[in-house]
């Protein structure tokens, strides 16, 4: 694995560590538009592969392989980042959502019900649910975008699990309360989507609904969390 001099052999590494790239680029893409090539997930991968072998410093303590896949899924988010999928019609949508919940939750003292947001919306219940499918559509882990409501991203030094260090301090306890004043299946939705890392249509088999039905009630959860945020800001 080292030569002499303790370098890493980097054509060895390559050949070694290139089937977690294409691992990784397969359990991504099951969870975005099918318009994301798997080709583009792993030619991104393989550069944060090779970002990490010019990188690595063994001394720092982590693993080659810890780091490793740190860096190829960062270079994944960022070159997923740079595609702009979702039209702005529809992200003035999404804004309007968020704010109806906003609202509604203020005067409400609960989270609102969805025929009370389409209300509040001015929109039929059924034109209010195809708004969320069409936003769903664009978002990517989406929790990576709550923090500002320009979606700015966090580091992409990701770990595991979303939930685990996506905030620091006060933030990260704010996006917990929030969670868990999510009405229970959108808590149990978002528990099986992140932290259990099921896709959209595993999630609708345990929840005994659509695949079409979890994209809206995914799409409404984020925006019951964009609000509680923007509100704790």
């Amino acid at each position: 694995m080292y030569t002499a001099q303790g370098r890493i052999k980097q054509s060895e590494l390559l050949t070694q560590y290139m089937p977690l790239v294409r691992r990784q680029a397969l359990t991504l893409q099951v969870r975005l538009p099918a318009s994301i090539e798997l080709d583009d997930l792993i030619q991104a991968g393989m550069v944060g592969l090779l970002e990490a072998l010019g990188r690595f410093d063994a001394t720092q303590g982590a693993t080659f392989a810890t780091f490793a896949s740190q860096r190829i899924r960062g270079a994944m988010m960022d070159e997923l980042r740079t595609r702009d999928w979702l039209p702005r019609s529809v992200r003035r949508s999404a804004r309007a959502v968020d704010s109806a919940v906003r609202q509604l939750e203020q005067q409400l003292g609960r989270a609102p019900e969805e025929n009370e947001i389409a209300l509040h919306l001015d929109m039929p219940l059924s034109e209010y649910q195809q708004l969320l499918n069409d936003t769903n559509s664009g978002q990517l882990l989406p929790f990576e975008e709550l923090v500002a409501d320009g979606g700015e991203p966090v580091s992409n030094e990701l770990s595991n699990s979303p939930f685990e260090q996506l905030l620091d301090g006060q933030q990260r306890q704010t996006l917990i309360d929030a969670i868990e004043a999510l009405p229970e299946r959108e808590k149990l939705l978002m528990a099986l989507y992140y932290q259990e890392e099921l896709n959209l249509k595993e999630v609708g088999a345990v929840l005994g609904v659509t695949e079409s039905r979890v994209s809206q009630l995914h799409s409404q959860a984020v925006s019951r969390l964009r609000a509680r945020l923007h509100d704790s800001a």
